[in-house]
């Protein structure tokens, strides 16, 4: 092989390790949005209403909020592909583990959704770890943008596909069939990466000297600077816009196939396609709005400029469509306001979704693992509440018009709050 890095035939080994890191994602939100539109289906036979329907959504979270801080330490001190790794392992397993466990119990598939949410709350965390070892500052955002793209194309695959298996197999095939992939995914993972570059037995020496250049370095056994952190108002500034950002994505993960289903009316065989107009925007905005960001860096802003313009968008664009969007009778507009709402989330890419690797390359993957832990919390009483929401009120304009005062939240304390100076080496 080659070991030119301009060589044709060269393939950076970086985009390798971001590929992956995409794909791994990607299966995680195939495996974790799946069940939206099972549920559907498992509600009517197993006699649920709303609010059980609700708790069997947020389990999950329970297990995910658990792993956050572990998975990023782990990751950060003994690297993020064996972190990762076991991680896609365990949540596949729990995937394919959910058709049975609903067969046995209420009780037995509110342990298989936990232990799904423990496999998949390292993910995040290890993968900011690896690229805070792999992605060059000026590649960040993108890198970011791409990972994040992953979720709504996920997101989409889940949707489309999923009501098609329920038809044709039964809803127990949502979860056999996503399961399996994980396991394929862990064999190109093993063998393509390494935790960090001077390890990896293939990279060319331009790209590692390239990397080295604005790497931090690799020895992390110490441990964090945790009065430091959490006594960073930047840091709350990340935590804070996590978890406003996740609050709107989860309700809308969790309930948009009801949604359109039972508040706008939408046959079940159609929901799969309303329901992933949305991410579809979702997928292309992400794709793009991080390479924007790192061209607005490489053309002379200020890495606080691009970061606060970009978070403006990102949570402002979504406050405004979701105080909107409950007001609508027809499903076309509806999914029009929801597919603009994710195309402005999308900027968030380039502000706080990158953050924790502008202020703490060194601890990424821990920081990230604080900020994910409060952006479960959503997860958990975000998508509960809205469960009860609907089960009280029948009011799905409360439940957006929550959505978007949280957004609005968000927007003000990132925007008094946040930086963009390196502030833990």
């Amino acid at each position: 092989m080659p070991t030119a890095i301009t060589s044709s035939r060269y393939v950076p080994r970086r985009f390798i390790v971001v590929g992956l890191c995409c794909a791994a994602i990607f299966v995680c939100y195939l495996d974790r949005v799946n069940i939206s539109v099972a549920i559907i289906p498992m509600a009517e036979s197993m006699g649920w209403a709303p609010d059980k329907q609700g708790l069997v959504l947020s389990s999950f979270f329970i297990g995910y909020i658990a792993t956050q801080i572990l998975g990023g330490r782990l990751a950060d001190k003994h690297g993020g592909k064996g972190v990762l790794g076991v991680g896609v392992l365990v949540w596949s397993a729990a995937t394919l583990l959910t058709p049975p466990a609903a067969a046995a119990g209420f009780a037995m598939l509110i342990v298989a959704r936990i232990l799904m949410g423990v496999g998949e709350g390292v993910a995040f965390p290890a993968v900011y770890s690896l690229y805070g070892r792999w992605t060059p500052r000026n590649e960040n955002a993108r890198a970011i943008g791409l990972t994040y793209a992953a979720i709504p194309l996920g997101s989409v695959m889940a949707l489309l596909v999923t009501p098609w298996i329920i038809l044709q197999f039964g809803w127990e095939w949502a979860f056999y069939s996503f399961g399996l992939l994980g396991v394929v995914w862990y064999l190109f993972w093993r063998r393509l990466v390494t935790s960090h570059p001077a390890e990896h037995p293939s990279i060319s020496p331009e790209e590692r000297e390239m990397i080295s250049r604005d790497m931090v370095s690799a020895d992390t056994h110490e441990s964090p600077p945790w009065r430091d952190l959490l006594s960073s108002t930047a840091v709350w500034a990340i935590i804070v816009a996590h978890f406003c950002a996740n609050w709107g994505t989860y309700v809308m993960l969790a309930w948009l196939p009801t949604y359109v289903n039972r508040g706008l009316g939408v046959d079940f065989s159609a929901i799969g396609l309303l329901s992933a107009i949305p991410y579809a925007v979702a997928f292309v905005a992400f794709s793009l709005t991080g390479a924007l960001a790192d061209r607005l860096l490489r053309i002379g802003w200020k890495p606080i400029r691009v970061r606060k313009f970009m978070q403006t968008i990102g949570f402002g664009g979504p406050c405004l469509m979701l105080m909107l969007v409950g007001y609508v009778e027809t499903a076309p507009t509806a999914i029009l306001l929801m597919s603009l709402s994710n195309l402005f989330l999308a900027f968030s890419a380039g502000g706080y979704a990158v953050n924790h690797l502008d202020v703490a390359p060194r601890y990424a993957g821990t920081l990230m693992g604080l900020s994910n832990t409060a952006g479960t919390v959503p997860g958990i009483v975000g998508v509960a509440v809205s469960g009860f929401i609907l089960a009280w009120t029948d009011s799905w304009l409360l439940v957006f018009q929550t959505a978007a005062a949280v957004y609005l939240f968000g927007m003000v304390f990132y925007l008094r709050f946040a930086s963009g100076d390196r502030l833990f080496n």
